[in-house]
């Protein structure tokens, strides 16, 4: 299970966190404003005037002008690194500048400025994706192995073809040959461990909604808009470099078994209509029903073989998974941390994580209270309703800790490398311990009800 901790690569979606706002320098009156600009039109404007209304605003300010009558363009003038840069930009029922097209102007430049921070920033991260990726490590086969080859099992144990295997049996007919070419049954000691046909992937550009990871090299899909390529048929997501170097092995059904594990929260619950992870929930509730009173819940591991097992099952059969045939507790435990540990971003997001750090550093616990409740609330939607589920079951769990040993303490000693997006380079969690401690022990003053 070590390998798979940290397989998701967050630093470019810090570096995005980090780019420029949008700000719209507002021209009040302006005659002859085209219908598809707002109050950033600023009518006919040369480069220098332009500059001067940017030179004294933040990075990210800008405004649309026009270099004279007779041109066929419009003039988008921003400030950016503490300069002021002019661009052609263009309209024709959506706005564009190069090859992307946006509903707003505002949409364009939020993008671009994402586009200009990341080539400034990160531009050494971008030159490795493109040199050193390696299919055969990949998320999608790390996080897929095992699943694949049991489901390839099932096919064979069932003695019904499955869909993968008549493909192939039609490329084995073209072929007139009787004979498999290939071994379909994938092994851990045989990468890439997926079904060994060649098929082309489906690559379309795609605008993801959310927050999205490559599939192959494991790094943050970038930007807000055509942010990288999504194969119509498996649905394997890459930036659009990475996918050219994807190998030919698209399984189309391989879509309606991508599981639960490894996908953004949020995504996942739109998907499923739901409030809560159908894991968390399970394996809470089941927790709660026979382990409360277990030495060591959480912090006792349980058996390795059996956690992929439940991973599996939850992957396969969804909600109908059946976990009363795991009478080891700690294996329902261990599979709950697992899937919040493999969550790309975790519960206590990036964002939110230093405000959690300075609101801990307050003077006295009421006012540590009323400041952890308020960097709380600017979480996601989603990830504030699965922490404040955590947090309460956590909280009722070390309500027995004379029998289980597991205080709020040593409940936040396992679980705040799991729930808090902690910067790779910090060791010393004792911070992040006491953030977690204290909404386990204040639990009823920070999710009060009737906010």
């Amino acid at each position: 299970m070590e390998n798979l901790r940290n397989i998701w690569k967050p630093e470019l979606y810090r570096i995005q966190i980090e780019a420029p706002q949008p700000k719209r320098i507002v021209c009040e009156d302006c005659p002859n404003r085209p219908e598809f600009y707002g109050k950033e039109y600023h009518g006919i404007m040369g480069n220098k005037e332009a500059s001067y209304l940017l030179e004294d605003e933040p990075n990210g300010a800008f405004l649309i002008r026009k270099g004279n009558e007779y041109n066929d363009f419009f003039t988008l003038s921003w400030k950016f690194n503490d300069r002021i840069h002019h661009y052609k930009v263009y309209y024709d029922g959506s706005h564009y500048l190069k090859e992307k097209r946006y509903e707003t102007i505002y949409d364009l430049v939020a993008d671009g400025l994402i586009t200009c921070h990341m080539e400034l920033k990160a531009h050494h991260i971008l030159e490795m994706i493109n040199s050193s990726t390696n299919y055969t490590e990949s998320p999608y086969v790390t996080l897929n192995r095992k699943k694949l080859k049991t489901l390839s099992q099932i096919h064979q144990a069932s003695n019904r073809s499955s869909p993968i295997i008549q493909r192939n049996e039609k490329i084995l007919e073209a072929t007139n040959n009787n004979q498999p070419l290939f071994n379909l049954t994938p092994t851990l000691e045989d990468p890439p461990p997926l079904y060994k046909y060649s098929k082309y992937h489906s690559f379309k550009v795609h605008t993801f909604k959310g927050l999205n990871w490559c599939e192959l090299c494991a790094n943050f899909l970038w930007g807000f808009t055509a942010q990288g390529v999504k194969c119509e048929d498996c649905g394997f997501i890459a930036h659009t470099k990475c996918s050219e170097r994807v190998p030919n092995h698209c399984v189309p059904d391989l879509k309606k078994l991508r599981g639960v594990f490894g996908i953004d929260l949020t995504t996942l619950l739109n998907a499923h209509s739901s409030t809560l992870p159908f894991v968390v929930r399970k394996c809470v509730n089941e927790i709660e029903a026979r382990g409360m009173d277990s030495e060591g819940i959480y912090r006792v591991s349980g058996f390795a073989d059996e956690i992929e097992a439940l991973k599996l099952a939850f992957d396969k059969d969804g909600e109908a998974a059946d976990l009363s045939v795991y009478s080891n507790i700690n294996v329902i435990a261990g599979t709950l941390k697992l899937y919040l540990r493999l969550l790309p971003v975790p519960l206590i997001t990036y964002e939110v994580y230093p405000k959690l750090i300075s609101a801990i550093q307050m003077k006295t616990n009421v006012v540590q209270v009323a400041a952890l409740r308020e960097c709380l609330d600017t979480l996601p939607p989603a990830h504030f309703n699965c922490l404040q589920y955590m947090v309460q079951h956590l909280h009722r769990v070390s309500q027995h800790a004379e029998i289980n040993k597991m205080s709020a303490h040593n409940l936040s000693t396992v679980f705040a490398p799991t729930l808090v997006a902690t910067p790779p380079a910090i060791t010393d969690l004792s911070l992040e311990i006491r953030v977690l401690q204290s909404l386990i022990e204040n639990c009823a003053q920070i999710y009060y009800i009737n906010k």
